[in-house]
């Protein structure tokens, strides 16, 4: 057990827990013959990515029930983090940091909708932040208001320049707050409209952006073009190519677009194959099986999902 502190400003005792057994009694072990059968523990991850492709294969979208927005409140003040908290979580579900550091880490592994981080922390302060997670891939889409006791414009600009969206000086006003909150989450709305247009998609000059998330979409969307012929090309593939984790990938796309990569790289397939039968490439058949899908009937129906309307009205 390990202590660190600063005065009147903040403690945090540090507990570490040795792993395996060796630091264990015999009589402490139970035998494996004791366990009535139960088997060994998952491993998280392993965990995450089969319950993530058990919802990623659901065919129907409307049986997943509508999530509320994740907003993440970084905020090393007891009474204003609870008072965040209080004022937002009819709307929200609210994630709680007590600091910079701890701020970071959450932000990394949940991808929140929205940060509201105070400025004055220990550690790491809300403009370190702010320029970590703006500078990071995984989470550089992430909407950062700054709360501080500033006010001067210098320190509005210095939080600005590192990439946080929005910035409010205490004592704010809840309503002001709460607007701001939402207008941040809907513009991120229009986003991943944008980036699940078709425009976007097959259009290579509406990819020449200069960031971070519009790059990382055409560096997916390359990978997938590359191998959009081929029925078998998975998810665990792509995120290879990408060079990325297939858990850091779904969130990632998830957030930009509000798909999964499954539901993404069906959505790409659907567009190039749509834009073949307009320019009269091919036929519905050509069409699908040149995009992956096995057989024309799948095709037919996965598009009129995306579209609302059959294929073959589209060659009327």
């Amino acid at each position: 057990i390990g202590v660190q502190s600063e005065k009147g400003r903040w403690t945090e005792f540090i507990l570490n827990f040795p792993l395996g057994r060796d630091h264990l009694k015999d009589e402490e072990i139970v035998p494996d013959d004791k366990t009535n059968g139960l088997k060994e523990p998952v491993n998280e991850e392993d965990y995450y990515l089969s319950i993530q492709s058990k919802i990623e294969n659901e065919v129907e979208a409307d049986s997943l029930k509508e999530e509320k927005n994740i907003v993440l409140v970084v905020e090393d003040n007891y009474d204003m983090r609870g008072y965040i908290k209080e004022s937002l979580s009819d709307s929200y579900f609210i994630e709680e940091a007590v600091n910079g550091e701890q701020g970071v880490r959450m932000a990394e592994d949940i991808i929140p909708d929205l940060i509201i981080s105070d400025l004055m922390m220990p550690r790491v302060d809300g403009i370190e932040l702010a320029e970590i997670l703006k500078n990071d891939e995984r989470t550089s889409h992430i909407p950062i208001i700054i709360l501080t006791a500033k006010s001067g414009q210098e320190n509005k600009i210095e939080g600005l320049q590192t990439g946080a969206d929005d910035y409010l000086t205490k004592p704010f006003d809840l309503q002001e707050l709460r607007v701001r909150v939402e207008n941040l989450i809907s513009v991120r709305k229009k986003l991943q409209e944008k980036y699940g247009r078709g425009d976007f998609i097959l259009t290579k000059t509406a990819r020449d952006h200069n960031s971070k998330d519009e790059k990382f979409l055409a560096r997916v969307l390359e990978v997938i073009e590359r191998h959009l012929s081929e029925e078998d090309f998975s998810i665990e593939e792509c995120s290879n190519e990408v060079g990325m984790s297939r858990t850091n990938l779904h969130k990632k796309l998830k957030a930009l677009t509000g798909k999964t990569p499954s539901q993404y790289l069906r959505s790409v397939r659907l567009y190039h194959a749509k834009q073949m039968i307009e320019e009269k490439r091919g036929n519905i058949s050509e069409a699908a099986y040149s995009v992956g899908f096995s057989t024309p009937a799948y095709f037919s129906k996965c598009f009129k999902d995306e579209f609302g309307y059959p294929p073959r009205q589209t060659i009327s």
